[in-house]
């Protein structure tokens, strides 16, 4: 296997809805700002893998009419979908493409516009089994409802505790020009926002965004004569748990996950995560699912993952800050949202992260999670290659 780094990350302003682009434009702006990142010219990628899910988006298999925008025109293009992780799963495609020495240069690229979409709850909905869950009327929501609820029963996590995650994750997006939602809360605002099924409030749950992310992958070679200062990735992992919810042997606990993290870490050398990984962007589109993936990962111990954002650990200054850019709970292109989680990873390793920047950043994490949190992939970032 060849040694792959990231060279060059480009994302748009993601808003509610751009009215002022169609899928070809939003697209070619993303990837157009990754190759400028990159200082490259766009002949020189080689292939793309693209990520998005056609239901949000308003129009069938738009990776058809968007491709060509970013630059896919006489070559190489792969569609990915692994549902909330398809972002991350199309940066995994591109490195391994990369790593395997098909090809040098492989952009990835995730585009989405929920905005188009007449009702993304709606369809969010219809990711519960037909025959045996979604007659009991449970949604995408529940995917943070019900750990939540077991959480608090099993081992006395708060609503105050899941609060912080939003006041924290608001408070970081403040400092990141891409982000969708730019304002920032109180803990009592979120404990007095609207419920959307009990326990989350609404400000403890994702917004719907439209935008794009293009992520550039280079060989080691190629790497060096592009950049003095790549993210090299140093490991990828994914996993794919069963698709019924209920057959969880515990929603407070993300076995799988667990599992996927060790493998990474394994392989990378990471022997305690929490000293050992400088920043992490963890895929939190509900305030529940910080707590549970911190503990999954081996941040904390079981049950101890709300103690990490009471004693500011997870913060912008605390030993391991969780989500700079304010992390989905303030951005959400659904199908693009797991590269972001990779492109700011890499952002930090890279140097370029501006006001969101952690200091003196050697090794990043990021995460995806998709369907029934069934999918689960992981991609680690260093300033030095392993």
């Amino acid at each position: 296997m060849k040694r792959v780094a990231v060279v060059g990350v480009g994302q748009t302003k993601f808003v509610s809805q751009r009215k002022d682009a169609i899928h070809p434009e939003v697209a070619h702006e993303a990837a157009l700002a990754a190759i400028e990142d990159a200082g490259i010219p766009i002949e020189e990628v080689e292939a793309l893998t693209v990520g998005t899910m056609d239901p949000f988006d308003g129009i069938d298999c738009c990776d058809r009419w968007f491709s060509g925008a970013a630059g896919g025109f006489n070559k190489p293009v792969i569609r990915i979908n692994t549902a909330g992780a398809t972002g991350m799963s199309t940066g995994i495609a591109a490195y391994e493409q990369v790593a395997s020495g098909l090809f040098d240069i492989v952009m990835a690229v995730g585009e989405q516009r929920v905005g188009e979409c007449h009702d993304a709850q709606s369809l969010l909905n219809t990711c519960m089994c037909p025959y045996h869950e979604r007659a009991l009327g449970a949604g995408a929501v529940l995917l943070g409802t019900f750990p939540a609820t077991r959480h608090m029963h099993k081992f006395g996590s708060t609503n105050e505790q899941r609060a912080l995650s939003a006041v924290k994750a608001h408070q970081n997006a403040m400092n990141n020009p891409h982000a969708h939602l730019q304002f920032e809360v109180t803990v009592d605002q979120v404990l007095n926002s609207p419920i959307v099924e009990w326990p989350l409030r609404l400000m403890e749950c994702c917004p719907r965004s439209d935008g794009a992310v293009g992520v550039i992958f280079a060989s080691e070679d190629v790497a060096k004569k592009i950049t003095d200062r790549p993210a090299w990735v140093n490991g990828v992992s994914s996993i794919a748990d069963g698709p019924f919810f209920g057959d969880r042997p515990d929603v407070s606990y993300r076995a799988a996950l667990a599992i996927a993290g060790r493998r990474l870490f394994d392989k990378c050398g990471i022997k305690n995560p929490l000293k050992d990984i400088d920043v992490a962007e963890l895929y939190i589109p509900f305030t529940t699912m910080e707590i549970i993936q911190a503990e999954a990962l081996g941040f904390c111990e079981e049950g101890q993952g709300g103690r990490l954002l009471e004693e500011g650990i997870t913060w912008m200054g605390g030993e391991m800050p969780i989500c700079p850019s304010g992390g989905v709970l303030c951005t959400n292109p659904i199908g693009a949202t797991a590269l972001i989680r990779a492109a700011e990873a890499a952002i930090q390793v890279m140097g370029k992260g501006g006001k969101r920047q952690v200091p003196n950043v050697e090794t990043a994490l990021a995460s995806g999670l998709g369907g029934m949190v069934q999918f689960h992939t992981l991609m680690l970032f260093g300033s030095e290659p392993r």
